[in-house]
């Protein structure tokens, strides 16, 4: 009995010795697993790890003891190549973190082992809803924007002005499909008919086929649900078929500062989007950006992918600050981020709801005209704003299984 006892105590002071070592780990290892090489890499790529570091300075936890690690690597928009790398970082590498993940089909696969190995994943790169409705996860958080926002504030606007029959472009993976899906459903929402699509392979170089059905459908409405180059692309090949001259209007369902950069706002004019994100957007956006700029090789400004990754490692780093130290356990750390409202510079006052979607506004912006821009990537004009509680998806349409109905 004096045996089972000195035991039992032995035991119960172990634990609280490995508690109290727990609740002082102060390492942190962050994995921006991103699109380097390939149509997307603007958008996040060296971008995204770049924001990832000024997270890491603007924090401040070094001062406090805290070792904080970066590494980055390109999924080259292979989800089997993103599933082997989550795997590698997860139990060789210990990485506690995922940002950006660019690419639905990759965010989908990493999604499953970052539920699986109890990590986290905060998605700033991938478009898909899917992420907070039928495959939402306790480990999963999606922070800039997603498909359904990007339907509901964009379709419904065109739809409103008059834009009531749409033919899509759709990119043949799993955004492009949620995309188109989410979009069709508020355009017929709305009173407006989907006339027809077409699906163009990835990284597409010659859209002329798909175009000419575009055009050959005389719908007024041709949307994109494309990304980085394959947008560029297909918005240059149908100023080149004249789609916009005879009479039908493109929608880039989403469309990123890098693109209207890369096309010239010649081109661009009049391309009508929505972002969560616009480095000219307010003074803490402009003071974040002025900073990302100067430490980017080619002086770009940042798009919202990576704006997301700076805005939810700051979150959460206050996350863990709050906790104490890193348990290193995800599903308890994202809980943690979705109790505490999120506060940055660059996406300002918002939450994290129970299906790990981050709640922000939307912005509706317009390309400006050539005459109106004041100088390099001043190229947005905001037409309207959508309120944080309408953007997304709401909870009472959800089929996430960790919403209580």
């Amino acid at each position: 009995m004096k045996q089972h006892f000195c035991a039992l105590l032995l035991g119960m002071a172990l634990g609280f010795v490995a508690s109290g070592a727990s609740a002082q780990d102060k390492t942190v290892k962050i994995g921006v697993l991103t699109d380097n090489s390939g149509l997307y890499s603007d958008l996040g790529g060296a971008g995204s790890t770049l924001a990832a570091q000024m997270a890491i300075e603007d924090s401040g936890l070094a001062a406090k003891g805290w070792k904080i690690d970066l590494i980055s690597a390109d999924h080259q928009n292979k989800p089997d190549i993103g599933t082997t790398i989550a795997r590698q970082w997860i139990d060789v590498e210990k990485v506690d973190i995922f940002m950006d993940v660019l690419n639905s089909g990759v965010a989908l696969a990493v999604n499953n082992v970052v539920k699986e190995k109890n990590s986290i994943l905060i998605d700033t790169g991938a478009a898909t809803s899917d992420l907070t409705n039928a495959q939402c996860s306790p480990n999963t958080i999606h922070w800039v924007y997603d498909t359904y926002m990007l339907a509901n504030s964009t379709g419904q606007a065109l739809v409103k002005a008059g834009g009531d029959s749409w033919f899509f472009l759709t990119a043949d993976y799993a955004f492009g499909a949620a995309l188109e899906r989410d979009t069709a459903a508020v355009v017929q929402k709305a009173g407006g008919k989907v006339l027809g699509s077409v699906k163009h392979p990835l990284n597409s170089s010659d859209f002329s086929s798909f175009l000419l059905q575009a055009q050959a459908s005389k719908a007024k409405i041709v949307g994109l649900a494309n990304a980085g180059g394959d947008t560029t692309n297909s918005i240059k090949q149908a100023a080149e078929f004249g789609i916009v001259a005879g009479g039908q209007k493109l929608a880039g369902l989403l469309l990123f500062i890098t693109d209207v950069h890369s096309l010239g706002l010649n081109v661009a004019q009049g391309l009508n989007f929505t972002e969560t994100f616009y480095w000219d957007l307010n003074d803490g956006t402009r003071a974040f950006s002025k900073r990302f700029s100067e430490r980017m090789k080619n002086k770009a400004m940042p798009s919202m992918v990576q704006a997301g990754v700076y805005s939810g490692l700051i979150h959460y780093f206050k996350a863990l600050e709050a906790t104490g130290g890193n348990p290193h356990d995800g599903a308890k750390m994202v809980e943690k981020m979705k109790s505490m409202q999120t506060d940055d510079p660059l996406f300002g006052q918002g939450s994290i709801r129970v299906d790990g979607r981050k709640i922000h506004p939307a912005y509706l912006f317009e390309v400006k005209k050539p005459s109106e821009s004041k100088g390099p990537w001043d190229y947005y004009k905001l037409v309207g704003t959508v309120p944080a509680d309408q953007a997304f998806r709401p909870l009472s349409e959800s089929a996430c299984p960790l919403v209580k109905k």
